[in-house]
């Protein structure tokens, strides 16, 4: 029997993250993501993931300067990154990038290293493709901080750095998604982490899997009002068009991502008018997709409220992508290390649908 897409197989045992989908609970070890969200920086929810507990504050303090001290684009890589022309996409840029670091082997040390260069990375094309000069590493900022004022040179409200560090925390790990599946592969080979994390990047390319919330971005400009919204909708499932920002292959309840986004968002206290026309979407879809699609039990995915972050962030949409990789390069690594650890390499069947030659007799 064949399972397109390899779905509902299970490849692989992990201790890194357990997905709900009936009932809309992600879990980190042990641990509901929404509530590491909630009341944990990016720093400890990394340290979790990679070493199967939360630091103390010597650990966390020890762990926070290896993050600082590796922020710094090597010198090869940052000529190639001057060199490449500016209307290369940015994840192909990221890609390029990440693959000329070199070969680390998986190590908790290699997964620090890949972590904090890549906001570094992002922050210098942003700037680049900008027209502007790269802004150096501030030693005195947390790694999220630090990402928003490397991107601007100014240093970014509170609100705004817990938005990000709460979506980045939630987003960090999600199960045995396309692009975590292409990083264990590719470690399964016995290849290096580099070389794991930018196939990982490949992967989270398409736009199948890394591009959504560009796609809620782009909704949500073509509404424009919440006058608008419902009109817009109706016409769209009418079509039989897709909402995008809604549904998720896995969960089929809320998914816990986009309700604790919400909820930080709204606790930010953000007067955002992209944020309320946000929430009448969310209300307006929700309703007309149970009356066009009965039973379906499609609620907003975590792409959805990441747009209204990063919107509410002033982030551009070709931001977005990125921005998900500077977070989900920690599961990357954690799923790699899992995977060298016990490693048997990926290599499934395949069911031949061509032709045989005459005197070739197929035996079952």
């Amino acid at each position: 029997m064949i399972s397109p897409g390899l779905k509902g197989i299970k490849a692989a045992e992990t201790a890194i993250s357990f997905i709900d989908g009936a009932r809309g609970i992600l879990i980190y070890r042990g641990k509901e993501a929404k509530e590491i969200a909630a009341s944990r920086t990016f720093e400890e929810a990394a340290y979790f993931l990679w070493n199967g507990h939360f630091p103390g504050r010597e650990e966390l303090g020890n762990f926070s300067e290896k993050l600082k001290q590796y922020r710094q684009i090597p010198s090869h890589t940052e000529k190639i990154l001057h060199l490449l022309p500016n209307d290369i996409d940015f994840m192909s840029v990221l890609r390029t990038a990440v693959s000329s670091l070199g070969a680390w082997q998986p190590s908790i040390d290699a997964a620090i290293r890949l972590t904090a260069v890549l906001p570094t990375m992002i922050a210098y094309w942003h700037r680049k493709i900008s027209g502007l000069a790269p802004i150096v590493p501030n030693p005195e900022y947390g790694h999220v901080k630090n990402y928003l004022y490397m991107l601007t040179g100014k240093e970014p409200p509170d609100a705004h750095v817990r938005a990000l560090e709460a979506y980045m925390v939630l987003t960090l790990e999600h199960g045995m998604n396309a692009s975590t599946f292409s990083a264990r592969v590719t470690t399964s080979t016995e290849s290096d982490l580099v070389s794991a994390v930018t196939s990982a990047i490949g992967t989270m390319k398409g736009p199948l899997h890394g591009g959504a919330p560009s796609e809620v971005t782009k909704m949500l400009n073509e509404i424009g009002t919440i006058e608008n919204a419902e009109n817009w909708i109706r016409k769209k499932l009418e079509n039989g068009e897709k909402i995008m920002g809604f549904g998720h292959r896995i969960y089929k309840t809320k998914d816990p991502r986009a309700l604790a986004l919400k909820k930080i968002l709204l606790q930010a206290g953000q007067d955002d008018p992209w944020i309320s026309l946000s929430l009448h979407v969310e209300k307006t879809a929700v309703k007309l997709l149970e009356q066009f699609k009965p039973g379906r039990k499609l609620y907003t995915n975590v792409e959805f409220y990441a747009a209204a972050i990063m919107r509410s962030l002033g982030m551009p949409d070709d931001l977005f992508t990125p921005t998900f990789t500077a977070s989900r390069v920690v599961g990357w690594t954690a799923h790699a290390m899992e995977q060298a650890q016990n490693n048997t390499i990926f290599r499934p069947d395949a069911e031949y649908t061509g032709e045989f030659p005459k005197s070739f007799v197929y035996l079952e």
